[in-house]
């Protein structure tokens, strides 16, 4: 199990990587498959940095299991990187992090949070808290930090004409992020570091948006979709959608 992570005395849960119980990551997917709109699965990146994550960095990515009843209720994924703590050398964005990674050989320094997924029906129960503090025990026993997060703002999709620079910036009457995933972030002690505007590249002909939207697209011009936090560009036949993601820093101690 994930060292340095403590669970509730008499929790039915356990932690563990994909590199001790690879059988559980394998059959983990099954689980997870309605966590992200239909669109986000088709990243014209994501692919290159998604598909290396096990075996090339088992060891980050963990795996939430409910004992109780005998499956994964929630996993995440991350990955190593080189990063020398300054704003000027953080990829910008999710693709760039993920990239990084997979292609250059510089020796890590720390790690980069992918995706944090709860299954539908344990949502709410403070899963994704235990599934960031799992990352961090991760990156913590492989030697390495701080652990940092492109986060994807749950309620961005409401406000998707909002620049996420002002998104980012919102705060409720306590000091803590506007944005619920932001928020339990916040409250595990992560500072923001910077609002990434294209985080992730989406580049598909129309027909594919449509598809995975719903919605008709008769035209060149900006379109709101369901699901997303930003605008979707048509033109001469191609949807191109830039996901914007929050950079948040979670130092290790």
């Amino acid at each position: 199990m994930v060292d340095g992570l403590t669970l509730p005395p008499g929790s039915p849960l356990q932690v563990f990587t994909a590199e001790e119980r690879p059988e559980l990551w394998a059959q983990a997917d099954d689980g997870f498959a309605g966590s992200w709109p239909e669109y986000n699965m088709h990243g014209n990146h994501a692919g290159a940095y998604f598909s290396e994550l096990v075996p090339r960095f088992a060891r980050f990515q963990v795996l939430v299991y409910d004992r109780s009843a005998d499956r994964v209720v929630g996993r995440g994924r991350s990955v190593p990187l080189r990063w020398d703590g300054t704003l000027a050398d953080l990829p910008p964005g999710i693709d760039a992090a993920g990239l990084r990674a997979v292609t250059e050989r510089a020796e890590p320094t720390a790690v980069s949070a992918l995706a944090a997924e709860v299954e539908g029906d344990r949502q709410g129960r403070g899963l994704s808290r235990v599934i960031i503090e799992a990352m961090a025990a991760a990156a913590r026993g492989a030697g390495l930090g701080p652990l940092v997060a492109p986060v994807r703002p749950s309620w961005k999709d409401r406000y998707p004409l909002i620049p996420i620079a002002a998104y980012a910036s919102w705060r409720r009457a306590d000091g803590l992020p506007f944005d619920p995933w932001m928020r339990v972030h916040a409250r595990l002690g992560a500072a923001v570091l910077r609002p990434e505007p294209r985080s992730m590249q989406i580049t598909a002909a129309v027909a594919d948006w449509e598809e995975w939207t719903g919605l008709l697209l008769p035209g060149p011009g900006q379109y709101i979709f369901p699901g997303g936090l930003a605008p979707l560009t048509v033109a001469d036949g191609t949807g191109e959608y830039w996901e914007p993601n929050v950079w948040m820093l979670h130092h290790l101690s």
